[in-house]
């Protein structure tokens, strides 16, 4: 199999979310696992949202390796493109197409690595694969997999392949995003006396934001947490009274900082004027650098990255915040070959040389890891 040519089938499939539908796409996956012998169960958080399970080994005493990455997409956007995002056009040496980047190159990847080495896992510690719906919009996926007992099994370390260049980054920020939202009372907009101006208690509420102080130490890799405010909606007409705001809070969380003492604090903080709603509370994940797999995982990637690695983390979310702990917090790596300054971006790519690259670095992962 080729990892290019997969790349760009999986390109082709329209899995933007919203709305959200992977089904086929999860399914051509499927096929091609289980032609390699692997065992392929397949869960639907809602229809259509498809994620699979695929798992190859496991007669050892040692926990599989595991391998993850998500096959939604963010939505187009409404500049041009230069490039079809569906037909996977390859040009100067780059991939174009919606997922490129992130992440179905990654997936790609570590499913041609797994179809290579397929022959020899069946005696091994082995790998498991999970292959999500839904993370773009707060690891939808991952967590369905994670809340069903049984459906992951057991994984001794986790390789996320989000974009990362092919450079190992050893952890993430969390995201905390929360709905802010203001009522009031409508009346005739000559008469505003007569109402309550919601949109004017979220104005308030949006200067306090701007203030916030998260007193947090900053993470040493990670930095310190971040709160923006990215959304503002509400009111009727332009001649009314509005009685209704949603105000739309994305918070960059730090491994240390408590989702729920920070959602306490600003309640607080902000006052009776609004009330705040988790929509996406996914969790920070860090890794030791130091851990003997992870030393392990810089000394492989020396090669590509042409020095030994420095220890860096990831700015944006992975699958990793629902499937490292439910797979009790083994060491986790976020590795594959796209452009993390490229994901969500018009006229997304993938570089093609970083694709082998990669295949070649998770062949020699899952060997070493397996001992074949």
């Amino acid at each position: 199999m080729d990892v290019l040519e997969l790349s760009r089938e999986l390109v082709r499939f329209d899995t933007v979310n919203p709305p959200g539908d992977e089904r086929a796409c999860a399914e051509h996956l499927g096929r091609l696992l289980e032609e390699a012998g692997f065992e392929v169960r397949s869960f639907e958080f809602a229809s259509g949202r498809t994620s699979l399970v695929a798992r190859l080994g496991g007669s050892s005493d040692r926990s599989p390796l595991c391998f993850a990455g998500h096959i939604d997409t963010v939505p187009l956007g409404a500049a041009p493109w230069s490039h079809d995002p569906f037909l996977g056009e390859v040009a100067d040496g780059r991939l174009y197409g919606r997922g490129s980047s992130d992440m179905k190159s990654g997936v790609a990847a570590f499913v041609i690595a797994a179809h290579r080495l397929a022959g020899r896992l069946r005696a091994s510690p082995g790998l498991v694969l999970v292959i999500v719906a839904g993370e773009e919009t707060g690891c939808d996926g991952s967590r369905h997999l994670a809340a069903l007992s049984g459906a992951l099994g057991e994984a001794g370390a986790i390789v996320i392949a989000e974009p990362t260049g092919n450079y190992p980054f050893v952890g993430h920020k969390g995201a905390l995003w929360l709905h802010a939202r203001a009522s009031g009372v409508t009346a005739h907009g000559s008469m505003p006396e007569r109402g309550v101006n919601a949109i004017y208690k979220g104005a308030r509420a949006v200067g306090k934001l701007e203030r916030f102080a998260f007193d947090a130490e900053p993470h040493p890799v990670l930095g310190s947490p971040t709160l923006n405010v990215g959304t503002i909606s509400g009111g009727l007409n332009i001649n009314s009274v509005p009685d209704g705001v949603t105000v739309g809070i994305d918070i960059r969380t730090i491994p240390d900082l408590k989702h729920e003492d920070l959602l306490e604090r600003l309640t607080e903080y902000l006052g009776e004027e609004v009330t705040l709603a988790p929509i996406v509370d996914v969790r920070g994940v860090w890794t030791d650098p130091s851990h003997p797999w992870m030393e392990e995982i810089f000394e492989l990637a020396t090669p590509i990255v042409g020095t030994r690695p420095v220890v860096r983390g990831a700015p944006y979310f992975t699958d990793a915040s629902a499937l490292t702990p439910a797979y009790g917090g083994p060491p986790t790596v976020i590795l594959g070959p796209g452009e993390m300054e490229l994901a969500h971006q018009t006229d997304e790519y993938c570089r093609v040389d970083r694709l082998e690259q990669a295949v070649e670095l998770y062949v020699e992962i899952a060997r070493r890891w397996c001992g074949i």
